[in-house]
């Protein structure tokens, strides 16, 4: 007869500094699951205990000093709402267990991201931490916590919740007040290849920011920079991929009639012509930044009624986005390719003056 093998309960665990930072940094709450008490946790951490308490209800459980990853475990324990650890005494049984929805941002979430432009670890004067904004959870310490109605999903870098990099570029930028520190960091995010410009600034125009004229100087730095490198990588393409060459960078206008504006490059002979999609504009609120949402928003519908006037007069325009030229550019010159070789099937377009841009 099979006997039936009545398991012991796990024991509690006996926490202890490891290399694991989930398991040398907890919180009150994960330390009472694991059986020490807020007083003994309180006594470790006495002037010749073990342990030492770096936040309100943060444990660290060594006395040297602490290292950039436990410093940031220990700022989301802080911020977060922890779970109750697992029955074997770990603190949870995923990578964000004990973070709830903190989500470290700003220029330790950059630094994360392997920004050059970010400060290391040991020169970080606090971290940014994303919370709820329902939490009404005042700073303390190094951490400072940034209330939000909408946080992004996090991604995960080393096992903590980091910020996209365009949600932690606008909350850097939120605390710089040195114009050269602001057009630094955003160029650099750039440069680096971390983030595309339009997605920077319209994350910028949604945080408010561009209202400020150094910020909204630089993000305009910034487009400049992404259309640069853009007209660069369309040159690159003509080239690597055997297209007839264009006229680069031309102004069209009827003859004796009214300009239609300006195109990237024109096949006169075939009436094709390429357009580089600018970047997004910020969408901003009220005030200054509201003004400059308006602006950009009347510059588009002006653009594009010319585009549409191009192609009512047979001209085929084709829209090129700077990162489909980065990451597909196989793809971009088939399109061009094609509406080139479609032309010798069409009806001959109006006639068209060419001019260098103005």
């Amino acid at each position: 007869m099979t006997r039936n093998i009545q398991h012991p309960p796990s024991l509690p665990c006996r926490p202890r500094a490891t290399g694991d930072v989930r398991r040398s940094v907890l919180s009150r709450a994960q330390l009472r699951a694991c059986g020490v008490s807020p007083a003994r946790a309180a006594a470790r951490c006495g002037a010749d205990g073990p342990w030492q308490r770096t936040l309100p209800g943060v444990y660290v459980l060594h006395r040297r000093p602490l290292t950039g990853d436990e410093r940031l475990r220990a700022a989301l324990l802080y911020a977060g709402r922890p779970p109750a650890p697992d029955r074997r005494g770990a603190p949870g049984g995923d990578p964000g267990a004990g973070y709830g929805e903190a989500v470290v941002t700003g220029f330790a979430a950059l630094a994360l991201h392997g920004f050059a432009v970010a400060p290391p670890p040991g020169e970080w004067s606090g971290i940014d931490v994303l919370v709820p904004r329902t939490r009404r959870l005042r700073p303390v310490g190094y951490v400072r916590p940034v209330r939000s109605a909408a946080a992004p999903p996090p991604g995960w870098v080393r096992g903590l919740p980091v910020a996209p990099v365009e949600r932690a570029l606008a909350d850097a930028v939120a605390g710089l007040r040195d114009p050269a520190a602001v057009h630094r960091l955003l160029v650099g995010a750039v440069r680096g290849g971390h983030c595309e410009p339009g997605a920077a600034v319209d994350e910028l125009g949604r945080a408010g920011l561009l209202g400020r004229p150094p910020v909204a100087r630089a993000a305009d730095a910034l487009l400049a920079e992404d259309r640069a490198m853009a007209e660069s990588r369309l040159y690159d393409l003509a080239i690597d991929h055997d297209l007839p060459q264009p006229l680069w960078n031309v102004w069209l206008r009827l003859p004796g009639g009214p300009d239609l504006g300006a195109v990237d490059a024109y096949w006169p002979e075939r009436a094709v012509a390429v357009e580089l999609v600018a970047g997004a504009p910020g969408r901003g609120g009220p005030g200054a930044d509201g003004r400059r949402r308006t602006e950009r928003e009347a510059r588009r519908a002006a653009h594009a009624a010319e585009r549409e006037h191009l192609e009512r007069l047979g001209i085929t325009v084709v829209r090129l986005a700077p990162e489909g030229l980065r990451d597909a550019g196989q793809r971009q010159a088939t399109v061009v390719r094609t509406a080139l070789m479609a032309a010798a099937d069409r009806e001959p377009a109006a006639r068209v003056v060419v001019l260098p841009h103005r």
